[in-house]
């Protein structure tokens, strides 16, 4: 059986992007980046919300051109190659091996599980709300950077009833990043 793994930057105050949507306050450090890479590596397919796909598809396929940091350049042509699945109520297709759900969302998503693949849902706040209601989401690794935002779009934006975890391992980073990772308490 697979699982989907929800991998998440946030600020100590329990937002993904600042108030005007700023994302430039995650601290990638050489051992946070290590990480991440061997999480990215464990995954089958790459999954998205439509709000996260537009940042990820604006920027990964040509991230040379934007960066130089070595994380990037790491991951830039892993994500090209990655299969991926984005989950959206407006789009109809996407470029970069990427297949659209628009439809049976709960279903489709549970068949790719059953079929034994790792999903790696990247970020965003309505579908890992979404996924975390259905109980799809097996395991949280959620990043908390040393920033306080003060306002922003908050991590989780659903669901609206109680959902108990396990705590499976903490973990602090070089750039004082601290990992919570939980797994879904069944039951």
């Amino acid at each position: 059986m697979g699982k989907i793994t929800h991998f998440v930057h946030q600020s100590l105050d329990g937002f993904i992007e600042g108030p005007n949507g700023e994302f430039d306050w995650p601290r990638m450090d050489g051992e946070l980046s290590a990480y991440s890479q061997a999480l990215t590596d464990s995954a089958d397919i790459f999954l998205y919300g439509r709000v996260v796909w537009d940042m990820m598809s604006g920027f990964w396929p040509r991230a040379e051109e934007f960066s130089t940091h070595e994380h990037d350049l790491a991951f830039a042509p892993v994500w090209r190659a990655a299969s991926k699945v984005v989950v959206s109520s407006t789009l109809t297709e996407a470029d970069w091996n990427t297949r659209v759900i628009n439809t049976d969302v709960v279903e489709q998503l549970t068949a790719l599980k059953n079929g034994g693949a790792h999903l790696l849902l990247f970020g965003g706040s309505a579908l890992a709300g979404f996924l975390t209601e259905h109980q799809l989401i097996d395991e949280y690794q959620i990043f908390v950077h040393p920033v306080v935002l003060g306002g922003g779009k908050p991590v989780f934006a659903s669901p609206q009833q109680r959902i108990d975890l396990t705590l499976a391992e903490t973990r602090t980073f070089d750039s004082q990043v601290v990992l919570l990772r939980h797994e879904r308490t069944d039951g």
